[in-house]
């Protein structure tokens, strides 16, 4: 009985299979487990980088869907939106706030200026919208938003609206964030919107919190507590 029982081990364990070596290789068995985890890390990369550009591709020509979009374009962009973030590579951002830290520019967002706020804010003719940027300072705890602004005259009118913010870990994957303070250069922009600018300041006020549910090197996406979406890329100045 000895005998069967080390006979029937044997057949199932061979030693010299594992083929180990003196650095440390791992055994010639685990190999092919580490070439699936490998090439299902890289399709799932593949994967997000071919719904990146199926985002960037639907929020073309929408001015970042501030003064809204037709209902189904919006569906499709907010689809898109949660397929990436179910792959988020960075289940913890607020732990591993180099990934967040630096210049962001929005591509996305459903915050919108519709009816009335738009017109009183001469954004249907008179007032252009540029580009939105976010810069995250994590050393300092500190975030400014920048709004660029051109306004129609006798000559094209340049500006922006900076806010600044300060913001606290509230979990991992939240941030609390505290207005501090806004400012509109060069004064003739602020004299056009002097008269209206607590509905911009309502409309880009980023106090209350926000979630970060997507986070990679060159895409950020964020939820915040009034329900609005927000997708942001990287920003290079490479002007200077």
């Amino acid at each position: 009985m000895s005998i069967m029982k080390v006979q029937r081990f044997g057949t199932g364990f061979n030693c010299s299979r594992i083929n180990t070596s003196r650095f440390g290789e791992k055994p010639v068995w685990f190999r092919p487990i580490t070439i699936i985890k490998v090439a299902e890390q890289s399709s799932v990369s593949g994967l997000v980088e071919d719904k990146k550009r199926e985002l960037f591709q639907a929020v073309e020509g929408i001015n970042r869907g501030i003064f809204g979009i037709p209902s189904g374009k919006k569906s499709e962009i907010e689809s898109l939106v949660k397929q990436i973030e179910s792959q988020n590579p960075t289940p913890e951002p607020t732990l591993e706030l180099d990934k967040v830290d630096g210049c962001w520019r929005l591509v996305y967002s459903t915050i919108s200026i519709l009816g009335s706020r738009r017109t009183k804010l001469g954004l249907r003719d008179f007032i252009s919208l540029g580009d939105f940027f976010q810069t995250i300072d994590k050393a300092k705890n500190k975030a400014v938003n920048v709004i660029k602004f051109n306004a129609k005259g006798l000559i094209l009118l340049s500006g922006e609206l900076s806010i600044e913010a300060s913001f606290k870990i509230a979990s991992t994957t939240k941030v609390d964030i505290n207005f501090e303070n806004s400012t509109i250069t060069p004064d003739q922009l602020m004299n056009v919107f002097r008269k209206n600018y607590d509905i911009l300041l309502g409309i880009f006020n980023p106090e209350g919190w926000l979630e970060i549910t997507y986070v990679d090197d060159t895409m950020r996406i964020g939820r915040d507590d009034k329900g609005n979406i927000f997708v942001l890329e990287r920003y290079e100045d490479n002007s200077s």
